[in-house]
C-alpha cells in the first residue's frame, strides 16, 4: 500500500478546487500539488505562488495539460459545471486518477460518457459530494447501517436556501440561467441532497420520481414601482430594498466575496470605493434583482419511489430568512429527525414499556457540537471539505475509503434522479422511470 503523498495538479484554480488543495497545507504528507491550469492568469498565478509550482507546470488550460504525459497522480478538477466532462475525459485517458466537483454532468448523456470512461481506464474518479463528509449526515448514516431504526419507509428532506445566498448564485450569478451554466438549481445546489437520499437508502434503489416547481419571486413584473436597473446607480430603493447590492455586499463586503468580487482580483488589497464603483457598473452582481437573465426555479418538490416500496422527498425552497437543512427518516423501528446547521439530530426509537417517554418510545438527544472554529479548521459544508480531500487521499493510495466514499459509480443514481427529476418538473410532474445505472 502506498504511504507517499500524493501529488495532484489543480485543474480550474477556482473557490472550490483551492479549498480541497489546502489539505497539502495542513498536511504535506497526504497531499502536494505540484502544477496548475486555469485559463485566468490571476487565478493561475496565485495558485503558482501559493504552493511554490514551478512555471513549466502551470498551464492555460486543462488541454494544454493533457497534451503532456502524466505529471503526477491526481487532477484536483474545480472547473465550472458544463466544462467537467470535457476537460476530465482527456486527463482519465492520461492515466490521472481524479476529485471531481459536482455536479460531475449536467445530462444523462454526459453522465454515462464520463462512467464510462472511468470504467474503461480503471480510473478512481471521486466526486466532492461533500456533505456525506460532514460529521452530521455521517453519523446518520451509521445509525442507519447499524439498523437501530430498522428498514426504512420515508425519508423526508428540506433545504432552504437563504434570500442572499439565492440572489448572489441563482439569479444574478453564475447559476442563475440555464443556456449559460447548462445546469439546472436542483443539479447546481440539491445534488447534494438527493446523493443523500441515495446514499441513506442504499439497500434499495430509486424506481420513479416526480416533480413540481417554478420561478416564483424574481420576475421584473414584481420589481418595487420605479425601480431601476444598476441597483446602486439608478434605483430610488438602494437603500431599502431587501435585495439591493448596497445591503447585500456594500453592507456585508465579505459576504460571498468570492463570487461577487471576482472582477477586482486583479487589484492589491481592493478598497470600499473600489467596490462602490463595481456596484455601478454592468457588472452581473450590480444588476436589480427582478431585472436579471435568470430562468432556474426558487422553489421545486421531488417525490421518489424505491423498489423496496419506501418513498423519499425532497423540497428546495428559496429565498427564506435563513440557511437550513433538516432531515426526517422513519424506519420501521424508529425514526431519526435532525438539523443540520444546529449539528443535532434526535434518535427515537419505538418503546411501549412504563419506563420510555409517555410509555411510547426511548428518545436520545444528539449535539455534535460542531463549533465555527471546528468547521474552519476542516473547511466548509459542516465541516465536509477537510475531511472529503483526506478520503481522496486515502482512495487513491488503495487503503479502504471511508463510509462516506463516492465513487462516479456511487453518485450515478443521484445524478439520474436530478436529471429525472427535472425532465418530470418541465412536463407538468409527469412520473419518470429512474434507469439502472449498473
Amino acid at each position: 500500500m502506498n504511504t507517499k503523498p500524493i501529488t495532484a495538479i489543480i485543474v480550474g484554480a477556482g473557490h472550490r478546487a483551492m479549498t480541497y488543495a489546502q489539505l497539502a497545507e495542513r498536511n504535506p504528507d497526504m497531499l502536494q500539488i505540484v502544477g496548475v491550469a486555469d485559463p485566468n492568469p490571476i487565478r493561475r498565478k496565485a495558485a503558482q505562488d501559493r504552493y511554490s509550482i514551478p512555471e513549466e507546470m502551470c498551464f492555460e488550460d486543462a488541454a494544454a495539460l493533457a497534451e503532456q504525459p502524466r505529471l503526477a497522480d491526481a487532477i484536483i478538477n474545480g472547473t465550472m459545471d458544463e466544462i467537467h466532462v470535457e476537460t476530465a475525459i482527456p486527463l482519465l485517458e492520461r492515466g490521472y486518477d481524479m476529485l471531481l466537483e459536482k455536479p460531475f454532468a449536467v445530462s444523462e448523456e454526459e453522465a454515462l460518457r464520463l462512467r464510462d470512461c472511468a470504467k474503461k481506464n480503471g480510473s478512481k474518479v471521486m466526486i466532492c459530494h461533500v456533505l456525506r463528509y460532514a460529521p452530521f449526515y455521517y453519523a446518520i448514516k451509521q445509525r442507519l447501517v447499524r439498523g437501530e431504526i430498522g428498514d426504512i419507509m420515508s425519508i423526508q428532506m428540506t433545504e432552504h436556501v437563504s434570500y442572499h445566498h439565492l440572489a448572489t448564485s441563482y439569479v444574478r450569478g453564475k447559476w442563475a440561467n440555464t443556456e449559460k451554466c447548462h445546469t439546472s438549481m436542483l443539479l447546481a445546489k440539491c445534488c447534494h441532497d438527493i446523493d443523500l437520499m441515495m446514499w441513506f437508502m442504499s439497500e434499495t434503489k430509486p424506481v420513479q420520481i416526480s416533480s413540481f416547481g417554478g420561478k416564483y419571486q424574481f420576475r421584473p413584473e414584481n420589481a418595487p414601482k420605479g425601480a431601476g436597473t444598476v441597483c446602486m446607480r439608478d434605483c430610488p430603493h438602494a437603500d431599502s430594498c431587501v435585495y439591493s447590492t448596497k445591503r447585500l455586499y456594500i453592507d456585508h463586503p465579505k459576504r460571498w466575496a468570492f463570487y461577487v468580487w471576482d472582477a477586482l482580483e486583479g487589484i492589491e488589497n481592493p478598497t470600499m470605493e473600489d467596490r462602490i464603483e463595481l456596484m455601478k457598473s454592468d457588472n452581473p452582481y450590480a444588476r436589480c434583482i427582478y431585472k436579471c437573465d435568470n430562468d432556474v426555479v426558487d422553489h421545486q418538490s421531488v417525490l421518489v419511489q424505491f423498489a423496496s416500496g419506501a418513498t423519499g422527498t425532497h423540497n428546495m425552497i428559496g429565498g427564506s430568512a435563513q440557511s437550513l437543512r433538516r432531515i426526517h427518516i422513519v424506519g420501521t423501528k424508529g425514526e431519526i429527525f435532525g438539523n443540520f446547521e444546529e449539528s443535532k439530530f434526535t434518535v427515537s426509537k419505538i418503546d411501549p414499556s412504563p419506563d420510555a417517554v409517555k410509555g411510547e418510545c426511548t428518545r436520545e438527544e444528539v449535539d455534535l457540537k460542531i463549533t465555527g472554529d471546528m468547521v474552519g479548521a476542516f473547511g466548509g459544508h459542516g465541516g465536509g471539505d477537510g475531511r472529503l480531500a483526506e478520503d481522496f487521499v486515502r482512495y487513491v493510495r488503495g487503503e479502504t475509503p471511508s463510509l462516506a466514499c463516492t465513487s462516479i459509480f456511487d453518485s450515478m443514481l443521484g445524478h439520474m434522479c436530478v436529471y429525472k427529476a427535472d425532465q418530470s418538473r418541465e412536463n407538468g410532474g409527469l412520473p419518470m422511470t429512474v434507469p439502472c445505472c449498473d
